[in-house]
């Protein structure tokens, strides 16, 4: 998978409107949903969101080891978070609050951490699957940073095989798409039912044609896209 820098950055703003409503980002955005382990309530944070339950912790942890401004506050919370629920701890929210809004540390934490965490091991999939598209590697990472992965359950609902094992890349991508937007429009949470709209904007991408990602603005849930370098 190779991406100039500009697709690249295109890809990120795209999932940073699409987890926070802003292309740049909002650090210290935080939202609470009831889609947590046995729909429980749980914390999602950051640029482009991660929760509680999911990869919280290990952000917080890189964030003390880095020794921002609310480390030595948030350090007894770093072995809690996704063991003990956080959801109505008003302290705990409003220092992951403060580091995302003010502290440099805490957002080039969060830059580094997203690529580690969502990005890398998203792009050695599309690279392992034989995906080469810039349109592949959005689809491919939003489906990473919604739900850690590409869902087996998803493939399961369509023949096309992935490029390296003989199938067509625009034909594979263009059902996984199709399938996981009706998944997500019929799903039993109903946040996760509002969360159609980013499979919606992808299929107009398809649509489009916009395979290199070069027809710009991308719209995503009524934000105009563009690529900012």
């Amino acid at each position: 998978m190779f991406l100039t820098a500009t697709q690249r950055n295109l890809i990120e703003r795209v999932i940073n409107t699409i987890e926070t409503g802003k292309p740049d980002g909002v650090y210290g955005a935080i939202s609470i949903y009831a889609d947590g382990p046995n729909d429980i309530r749980q914390i999602t944070y950051g640029r482009a969101q991660t929760t509680e339950y999911g990869n919280l912790r290990k952000l917080v942890k890189m964030y003390v080891a880095a020794g921002g401004a609310q480390s030595a506050a948030l350090a007894p919370y770093a072995d809690k978070v996704g063991s003990v629920a956080l959801t109505d701890d008003d302290t705990f929210k409003n220092l992951l609050r403060t580091a995302g809004r003010n502290d440099p540390v805490m957002q080039s934490i969060q830059d580094q951490f997203f690529e580690k965490v969502y990005f890398s091991p998203a792009m050695q999939w599309a690279d392992d699957n034989g995906f080469t598209t810039a349109l592949s590697a959005l689809v491919i990472y939003d489906s990473f940073i919604h739900s850690g992965q590409i869902l087996w359950l998803l493939r399961q609902r369509f023949d096309e095989s992935p490029p390296a094992m003989g199938g067509d890349e625009k034909i594979w991508i263009s059902e996984y798409v199709s399938v996981r937007n009706k998944w997500l429009s019929q799903h039993h949470r109903p946040a996760v039912r509002k969360s159609v709209y980013r499979t919606k904007a992808l299929l107009a991408q398809i649509a489009k044609d916009n395979w290199d990602l070069g027809i710009v603005p991308i719209e995503m849930n009524g934000t105009d896209v563009y690529p900012k370098l």
